[in-house]
């Protein structure tokens, strides 16, 4: 039945690292159970998302994709009706970590090597994703129209991004030293480099910056999405520049904003 899963998943067009995970989750469900798919009921689901809550102690976020493995495997391809009374998990609503300007220039300064000082330019200046980043090929660059294609990003969509004057700068004199032939702008052999490595070099870059915030690499979309909110850029356009499908998504950024709240002033104030 695993495989059956894992043929839908393929015909339907879903990423390889969502069909991992759907497998890994379908199985993992099996292992707890210890009963063959077809005699699946609610109660399993139930008992099992209740001990991931309280054994595993895993957050909504979670349990949530966890259910949603789960409700492929026995709703869509078994057509099972055990769904109909189970609820999923409310999300936390936690506002998204945003690095101040001088944060981020303090990043890169930090650094030695200018190939992890440009990631984290890039992550920034045009607000990609770290799996985007790191696997962008310099074809896809329009330095002169100051212009870049994510090809197959979330969703497997393509989207357009902008490409700031200073990153044109120095990705110019960082690729004119280059002398392999790697198509990657980040590369590592004769692959890109991975999403781990480019995690571990924010992570230190912020270590080495003193900044006490826990930061990874979607705190650098974060601040790229909340900065051009600062500065008056209509939201649909970012929406748009950060390639959410859902303009919800975008607007979680309107909560983190706090230019428009420092001019309020306090009543106790006036």
């Amino acid at each position: 039945m695993i495989n059956k899963l894992k043929i839908e998943l393929q015909i339907r067009g879903f990423s390889e690292k969502t069909i991992k995970a759907y497998i890994f989750h379908n199985q993992r469900f099996l292992n707890f159970v210890k009963k063959e798919p077809n005699e699946i009921n609610e109660d399993d689901i139930k008992f099992y998302m209740a001990y991931l809550f309280a054994e595993k102690k895993q957050k909504p976020t979670s349990v949530n994709l966890v259910l949603s493995a789960l409700k492929f495997m026995y709703q869509e391809i078994m057509k099972k009706r055990i769904f109909d009374n189970i609820k999923s998990p409310k999300n936390e609503k936690k506002l998204p970590t945003v690095l101040t300007r001088d944060e981020i220039e303090k990043m890169i300064k930090a650094l030695n090597n200018t190939k992890h000082g440009l990631l984290i330019e890039f992550m920034y200046s045009s607000g990609l994703r770290v799996s985007e980043c790191v696997s962008i090929k310099i074809e896809d660059l329009n330095l002169q129209e100051k212009m870049g294609l994510v090809k197959s990003g979330k969703g497997k969509k393509d989207r357009n991004i902008i490409l700031s004057r200073k990153l044109i700068s120095h990705l110019t004199d960082y690729l004119a030293k280059r002398s392999d032939n790697n198509p990657y702008v980040f590369p590592v052999k004769d692959k890109h480099i991975s999403v781990r490595q480019a995690q571990k070099v924010v992570h230190d870059a912020a270590k080495k910056a003193g900044i006490q915030k826990r930061v990874f690499c979607h705190a650098l979309r974060s601040s790229f999405a909340t900065h051009l909110l600062e500065n008056g850029t209509d939201i649909r356009i970012i929406q748009e520049l950060l390639g959410h499908s859902n303009i919800q998504t975008t607007e979680r950024y309107t909560k983190v904003s706090t230019a428009q709240l420092k001019k309020v002033t306090s009543p106790f104030d006036t």
